[in-house]
């Protein structure tokens, strides 16, 4: 059998620590020492915060977060995500932007309209009527039916309305 071969670190010499440190302190300049300096300041500076108990929990809370985002997944579609929005910002210009606001300001005052309001309060009205009104009600069928049907005034009107009101929409949205 071989014999295994174990390595010992030699004790260093003591003139050989002493050179090794005035090498290291002659070697570093000014600006060194400030950066390192600096550096120093900033990590304890970050180390402090860390003794606050709200900074703590929200980096616990923080770090928690990332992992379960991690686990399902969800940490790549999160960063797409801010990529995409980076993108569109980046590409945004101001004009785009004040067209946007304008249309936002024109949804939102056409939204709160009392035309608006009282339309949609009618709509619902009616149709509330119209579902109480032919809850109940049998169609008898066949065909005899639907031509009696169409002879009523009120199913003529009706069917006017709707035929004005397509006609109507059409001109307003597609002229």
């Amino acid at each position: 059998m071989a014999k295994e071969a174990t390595v010992k670190a030699l004790p260093a010499h003591p003139d050989e620590v002493a050179r090794l440190v005035l090498a290291m302190r002659e070697s570093l300049t000014d600006s060194m020492v400030e950066r390192l300096s600096v550096t120093g300041a900033n990590a304890l500076e970050v180390v402090d915060r860390l003794n606050d108990e709200a900074t703590r929990e929200a980096i616990h809370k923080a770090l928690d977060r990332l992992t379960e985002l991690n686990r399902i997944g969800a940490l790549d579609t999160l960063f797409d995500l801010v990529t995409v929005m980076h993108g569109a910002k980046s590409a945004a210009t101001d004009s785009m932007v004040e067209r946007l606001w304008a249309f936002t300001e024109q949804m939102v005052n056409t939204l709160g309209s009392d035309n608006l309001s009282r339309l949609a309060e009618g709509a619902s009205g009616a149709m509330e009527d119209a579902v109480h009104a032919t809850a109940d009600a049998r169609p008898t069928g066949g065909i005899l039916s639907a031509i009696s049907l169409l002879s009523k005034p009120e199913t003529q009107k009706s069917l006017m309305f709707l035929l004005k009101f397509a006609e109507g929409l059409q001109k307003r949205c597609c002229d």
